[in-house]
């Protein structure tokens, strides 16, 4: 199943959504909330991809080596991008143990609300890309970006 071939409507409206999600995220940020959300997922697929677009992006390799332990290398993540991946962390697993208050008033206190809501916009689509891409059994290395 390829979702731009087989349902390019479905497709198009993801893309959009995808877009305004982005809208003012700082791409460095952006990235790790991805790189750390389809590693939860096991999502390869999205994986490949946002490890390229973090060299893209200009991240750090030390800082994508250790996006999945972010939380024991502070010196490698700011203050907010500690918040974002904490909130990605529990919006992930929403269903595990839901997003605690802590979490999120600590990134409510880091972002503001318009921010917040990005940050949040940003991982629920990561995690429907994730979604659609392991359903799909997507391989690593295909970009469909780059697909004519």
């Amino acid at each position: 199943m390829w979702i731009p071939r087989t349902n390019p409507t479905v497709y198009k409206a993801l893309v959009a959504l995808q877009r305004a999600s982005a809208e003012g995220l700082a791409p460095r940020l952006a990235e790790l909330i991805r790189i750390r959300v389809s590693q939860i997922n096991g999502c390869a697929y999205c994986l490949h991809m946002h490890l390229s677009d973090a060299r893209s992006a200009e991240v750090e390799p030390e800082a994508v080596g250790m996006v999945a332990l972010w939380a024991d290398a502070p010196h490698l993540f700011t203050d907010r991008e500690r918040a974002a991946l904490d909130l990605a962390e529990h919006v992930t697993q929403v269903g595990d143990d839901g997003v605690p208050d802590n979490v999120f008033e600590r990134a409510a206190v880091l972002f503001d609300e318009v921010e917040l809501g990005q940050v949040i916009a940003a991982i629920v689509m990561i995690n429907a890309w994730n979604r659609i891409a392991v359903a799909g059994r997507y391989p690593a290395g295909l970009d469909e970006r780059r697909m004519p």
